[in-house]
């Protein structure tokens, strides 16, 4: 069984590859929200690998703030490997995610903490998008692709802000690809799941990692491994006990 930390209630796992240019200023706008929020967290940087100078900025901001901690990937592994990483070694009772690239706001976090004692996942919904035209439309395709297998109604599954209860997200299967399924995997473990609309910036620096190849194409073999997890999902109830 893991240990639960019941000093501190939320930690935020924030994976990143090659964001250098984004660290410094994410650093400031995470202990902004540490220092504000009325709910005591600490945050948890996974750097997948990364080739660029992340890895030393990563080590001096956690230096400097001891609410922030770090792991280092051996190789670059994708998303959905930097986030089971980092859940791995969550003890808190509750766990939120966002991306390194501050296109969403830690301080939005509240806004779903209000929620996570009634739904095992509280995810957002950016609102406003300030994605560029061909972001947007294959996110609006691909997300109405993935609503037609996972039938979860999700309104935007690929919102990288999301607080979850630390014993759900623990217990769930997860495969390279399902940090696309996150919202539906809940719900196929018996969870509920609210959506919330939280802001949306521009990226300011780095590079995104996803293209019209790993936003459509590539996530259909992604599909049809989670229809086959879905007609094959083991779920039971006790009825009594002797």
């Amino acid at each position: 069984m893991v240990p639960i930390d019941n000093e501190v209630l939320l930690t935020i796992i924030v994976p990143l590859f090659n964001e250098e240019g984004n660290l410094p200023r994410l650093a400031k706008e995470l202990s902004g929200y540490l220092s504000l929020s009325p709910h005591k967290a600490k945050v948890l940087f996974v750097n997948d690998g990364s080739t660029d100078n992340s890895r030393e900025l990563v080590e001096r901001l956690c230096a400097e703030n001891q609410a922030f901690t770090f792991i280092h990937l051996k190789r670059n592994s994708g998303l959905s490997s930097a986030l089971k990483a980092g859940i791995d070694q969550v003890i808190t009772p509750y766990l939120g995610y966002i991306d390194a690239d501050l296109q969403t706001s830690p301080m939005d976090f509240d806004l779903l903490m209000t929620h996570i004692a009634d739904f095992e996942l509280v995810t957002g919904i950016r609102v406003s998008r300030k994605d560029g035209i061909i972001k947007r439309i294959s996110s609006r395709i691909a997300n109405a692709i993935r609503r037609s297998v996972t039938h979860d109604g999700m309104s935007d599954t690929g919102c990288p802000l999301k607080i979850f209860h630390t014993s759900t997200i623990q217990r769930i299967p997860f495969f390279k690809g399902m940090h696309r399924f996150l919202p539906a995997l809940v719900l196929l473990d018996g969870g509920r799941v609210k959506q919330i609309p939280v802001r949306h910036f521009e990226r300011i620096a780095g590079k995104s990692n996803f293209h019209l190849w790993n936003r459509l194409l590539g996530p259909a073999a992604d599909l049809i491994a989670f229809g086959w997890m879905r007609s094959r999902y083991i779920r039971y109830e006790i009825a009594g006990r002797g």
